[in-house]
């Protein structure tokens, strides 16, 4: 029995039984079997017809294959974008610094020769003079009629070389002058060049050339030549150079047996000896501070348009030779560092590698994530201003919600407060509650007079009648008794309520804790009193100094001026003798003048800055007094704003003043000196010493020193003990001088 069921034929109105299925089945297999077949072999037809369309390009480097290549990938970006079919490379490495050894260059050409003899390329590709130069020695015998395209020749090495018709391409410079320049910029104490090269036919061109340019354009300085050395040899005789020497590297490896690893290591070596500079690039992340150099990557792009327009069917002799981008200076951002070159010497337009990223490029996607989002901020700030002022709009219409001002009177830290019209307490905020420890249970009214000390509440009464009857805002300041039982001092404001209805509607207070402010303010005043006692004692001083000793002395040397006016030839002293001891104390009175008018203002501050006039003090001292007092000034600025200097004096001179009256020694220790961007003061002695926490406010020269410091954004400590000295220090900030205060005589 059939398995099947009938299909419908729906274009006879039939059904097809299983015999007709089955044959309908066997035709379906047949097709699906013949597809199988048939689609393979058109995409394999279809593969081969693009393998065999594909171009080949044979790309011969003159170096080895560890060198650096920067061309390549440019190049081949280049040739793969204007070239419509897929293109096939190929890589040989002639390492032609073995090309002294001609058994190597016509061995080398039978291998490659060998290599593709059924590969045929459709162009080669040729970087470097000494590479070029061997695959037009052995053209003939390598790829006869395979137009050449090269790259990395210089121009200079192309005069006087026959080429052949189907080879063109790009030559750029080697720019000797300009990376002498350069070295001589950075170094321009220079007095000896050592080249480090090798004895191939390229090492030893560039060499000639090298030594030619030093012979026309720095014939003054002396041209060393480390040439054909061993690369300990070489370290050796870089450890032996002069000082005032810089080194430019033209090695090469010197075969593709040699890991160039080693030859970078011996620049690596002697860049860290003398600072390195080289008219080739390849050692830029290896020692080499700089050089001018071609870009590159541009003649590779370049050399891949000439190449492509070959691979598209134009004739290589059709397509003139181009000549490559300009030189430009590059510098290692490391080595700049290294030899301490100053970043201003770069020339403009220098490119500098290894630069450590700046903020910009390190966090920029950072900055513009917070950028966005302080726009979405400003824009939500923006959206809830709008908000609040439709809130507020709408408020002014509608009556005060208690409720909601409760809330936020609860929140605040002051201590609010709310009577009605007749002066009846309604409302008391929590901070007054938890500050009173009144109960709440029990209501209001007026128990806050309960809280208020009792020589206050006649007068917060009285306030507070007035202001009822008068319906207008008032202020208050009186003490409140906190739950502990101390009695804070308060200060509080209040202003009217008034209903939708515009009618008064009682009061609205709050208070503040205003203790350690008045306690402030005392001790402020006491301070100011203890500043004017000062200054009368100070002005008693200088009136007993004038009164007991200058003017006494004066008086004695005008009636010795008198009696040798009046005798002048009866003395038994001679006139000269006499007038020269009116000289001397004259002298001396003025001296003793000086000093007492540098105590009120030091002239020679003005004149000879800070650190003479603080060494200048120290020897009044120690002269006056008969003490040693030993000044250490180090790098003392010689320009500082009139309060920095005018105020470290006066604490120079009551610290020390200070130290001969009570510490009980005869030596003293006074430093002055700038560290980083702040000037730094310490006086100190070995002596008696004290406590300074029990001073009790007596210590008013403490307290001057201290607010002179403070007055020009400094910090003031004492550091002292019972018999264990005392070490007076002050720091005073250099940069930002121009917001303080000038400092008062």
């Amino acid at each position: 029995m059939c398995p099947f069921p009938p299909i419908d034929r729906p274009e006879r109105g039939k059904k097809v039984g299983c015999r007709a299925f089955l044959h309908a089945l066997s035709r379906s297999a047949v097709l699906l079997l013949l597809l199988s077949i048939v689609l393979p072999s058109f995409y394999f037809i279809s593969s081969a017809q693009e393998r065999s369309s594909a171009k080949n390009v044979l790309v011969m480097n003159g170096f080895t294959k560890d060198t650096p290549f920067p061309e390549l990938e440019p190049m081949k970006s280049s040739i793969r974008a204007h070239v419509a079919v897929p293109v096939n490379f190929y890589f040989e490495y002639l390492d032609t610094i073995r090309f002294n050894n001609p058994v190597y260059r016509k061995s080398l050409s039978e291998t490659i020769s060998q290599a593709y003899r059924d590969l045929k390329p459709d162009l080669l590709i040729v970087s470097s003079y000494d590479a070029l130069r061997f695959v037009l020695d052995y053209r003939e015998q390598m790829f006869s009629d395979v137009p050449i395209v090269f790259l990395a020749v210089d121009r200079s090495r192309l005069q006087g070389m026959k080429l052949l018709p189907d080879v063109t391409g790009v030559w750029e410079t080697v720019d000797i002058h300009g990376s002498l320049d350069l070295a001589l910029s950075f170094q321009p104490d220079t007095r000896n060049i050592a080249v480090i090269s090798g004895t191939s036919a390229f090492e030893r061109f560039w060499l000639g050339q090298f030594r030619e340019e030093m012979r026309l354009r720095y014939g003054t300085l002396n041209l060393i030549e480390l040439s054909g050395l061993s690369a300990q040899s070489t370290l050796n005789q870089v450890s032996a150079l002069p000082s005032h020497t810089i080194v430019f590297a033209q090695i090469m490896s010197e075969d593709s047996a040699e890991p160039v690893l080693k030859t970078f290591d011996l620049i690596s070596a002697v860049s860290q000896r003398f600072p390195t500079y080289s008219v080739f690039n390849y050692c830029m992340d290896h020692g080499c501070v700089g050089g001018s150099y071609a870009d590159e990557e541009q003649n590779g792009r370049t050399a891949g348009e000439i190449a492509a327009r070959v691979l598209s069917g134009e004739k290589a002799e059709n397509i003139p030779i181009q000549s490559g981008a300009k030189n430009h200076l590059v510098v290692d951002w490391g080595q700049l560092k290294h030899w301490n070159i100053s970043e201003s010497l770069i020339p403009l337009g220098a490119t500098v590698l290894n630069r450590p990223p700046g903020i910009w490029e390190r966090y920029r996607k950072s900055i513009l994530a917070a950028f966005l989002l302080m726009l979405l901020q400003l824009a939500f700030i923006l959206a809830l201003l709008i908000q609040r002022a439709r809130k507020q709009k709408a408020e002014a219409i509608l009556r005060e919600s208690e409720n909601r001002f409760r809330l936020m009177a609860d929140s605040t830290p002051s201590l609010i407060w709310m009577c009605d019209r007749k002066g009846e307490v309604t409302y008391l905020n929590e901070q007054w509650v938890a500050f009173t420890g009144l109960d709440k249970s029990a209501g209001y009214g007026d128990m806050w007079t309960a809280t208020v000390h009792p020589e206050d509440v006649p007068v917060a009464l009285d306030i507070f009648s007035k202001a009822l009857r008068s319906q207008k805002p008032f202020s208050n300041e009186c003490r409140l008794r906190r739950q502990d039982g101390v009695y804070r001092w308060v200060f509080g404001v209040a202003s009217p309520r008034i209903d939708g209805d515009g009618s008064f509607a009682g009061y609205i207070g709050s208070a503040v804790d205003v203790t350690d402010q008045k306690m402030a303010q005392e001790a402020l005043e006491r301070v100011s009193g203890q500043l004017i006692e000062a200054q009368e004692q100070e002005r008693s001083r200088l009136a007993r100094e004038l009164h007991d000793d200058i003017c006494q002395r004066l008086a004695m040397l005008s009636m010795k001026i008198e009696k040798v006016s009046r005798g002048w030839g009866l003395a038994p002293i001679s006139v000269s003798d006499q007038l020269e001891q009116i000289w001397q104390q004259c002298s001396k009175l003025t001296g003793d003048v000086q000093a007492l008018s540098h105590e009120l203002h030091p002239s020679i501050l003005d004149n000879l800055g800070l650190g003479t006039a603080v060494g200048s003090f120290c020897r009044e001292v120690s002269d006056q007094n008969g003490v040693v007092v030993e000044f250490v000034g180090e790098n003392i600025p010689t320009r500082l704003s009139r309060a920095v200097s005018l105020s470290v004096f006066r604490v120079v001179q009551e610290a020390l003043h200070n130290a001969v009256k009570y510490s009980g020694q005869k030596h003293f220790e006074v430093r002055l000196q700038k560290n980083s961007d702040e000037l730094e003061l310490e006086v100190s002695d070995r002596g008696k010493g004290f406590d300074p926490n029990k001073i009790n406010g007596r210590g008013l020269g403490l307290v001057s020193m201290a607010e002179r410091i403070h007055q020009v954004n400094g910090t003031f400590s004492i550091d002292s003990q019972p018999n264990a000295g005392t070490r007076i220090h002050a720091r005073v900030p250099l940069s930002t001088q121009q917001g303080t205060a000038a400092c008062v005589n």
